[in-house]
């Protein structure tokens, strides 16, 4: 088979496409004829050498979409050929063929395409925990979504409104400016504008917000305290470096700050996610937006779009 090979860590160039042997599932695992597969900014940190004790040469990604091409003896609740979509991955996403833990593997809906499978995993999956099992969202309450344009931030957004909450959303481009409206934002603002911030209290008369899902918490962290209503939570999805707080404005607030990582969940929150986002891409409140579709001998080109500033939707690899 096909499949991307990192042999060294360093830039988007040290993606290799190469042929290699076809991966054999163990008894709790199924093998996945892969359709599409989902890029996302954590696959960009491990290529780079973010986890050193990585063992080299390896293939990236966790998100994928296909068909059920084998399983082993104990993986019974899936069956060869089925349509199905990951949420991690043993041997690597980046190639035609996957092998998965049984319980990383999930139906696809038939309403949704592999591409929009392949987006489902770390995209919604980080949204949804963020909005309902660290932010503990309930219906009438407003969130702030910085970064909405992107891959967690238009799933944030879509899952937000499905759940009756009032959603502002922040983009740096027109386009996405745009998208995250079509997406049903009430109120878009234009994160490359210094004071942007400030306009949260204008639109909610003072009042803040109730939730901030924050994606770049190095440089806004400080900036979201002031903004934020009675009793509000930050749930803290991205970071790139240090920042500096005034902890007195949480504490007056009585504010929380709350860290997520989706690798954290328990078997049982994973269930729970999985269960959602199916109902949710059967009932049509889930529709991932799928910004561009490439080869997967384009690797490198996918991390270097999905890294650019003003990004809007998912970059899908095509096996």
């Amino acid at each position: 088979m096909k499949a991307i090979r990192v042999h060294q860590f360093g830039g988007p160039e040290v993606l290799l496409l190469k042929n290699v042997p076809d991966p054999e599932p163990s008894p709790n695992q199924v093998l996945i004829h892969v359709r599409a597969v989902g890029v996302n900014p954590v696959e960009t940190y491990i290529r780079a050498g973010r986890n050193p004790n990585l063992s080299l040469p390896f293939t990236p990604g966790t998100d994928a979409a296909g068909e059920v091409a084998g399983m082993g003896a104990l993986a019974r609740h899936v069956s060869v050929g089925a349509r199905v979509y990951t949420s991690g991955s043993v041997t690597g996403a980046y190639a035609n063929m996957t092998v998965c833990e049984a319980a990383d593997v999930h139906p696809l809906p038939d309403n949704a395409s592999f591409a929009e499978g392949a987006a489902l995993g770390v995209p919604y999956g980080t949204a949804w925990r963020a909005l309902f099992q660290r932010a503990r969202a309930v219906p009438g309450e407003t969130v702030l979504v910085d970064g909405a344009s992107g891959g967690v931030g238009t799933a944030a957004v879509q899952l937000a409104r499905a759940a009756g909450l009032t959603v502002i959303g922040t983009a740096g481009s027109d386009r996405g400016a745009q998208l995250v409206r079509d997406l049903g934002a009430s109120r878009v603002l234009d994160h490359r504008q210094a004071d942007y911030l400030t306009e949260v209290l204008k639109i909610t008369e003072n009042r803040g917000v109730d939730i901030i899902l924050e994606m770049l918490a190095n440089v806004n962290l400080g900036k979201d305290l002031p903004i934020l209503a009675r009793n509000g939570r930050v749930i803290v999805i991205g970071n790139r470096g240090k920042v500096e707080i005034d902890a007195r404005e949480a504490m007056v607030r009585d504010a929380e700050i709350r860290g997520m990582h989706l690798f954290n969940v328990s078997a049982r929150e994973k269930v729970v996610i999985h269960a959602a986002l199916r109902a949710g891409v059967e009932c049509g409140t889930i529709k991932p937006v799928i910004r561009r579709e490439l080869a997967l001998e384009d690797a490198p080109r996918a991390h270097e779009l999905i890294m650019e500033p003003g990004a809007s939707g998912k970059i899908i690899l095509l096996p």
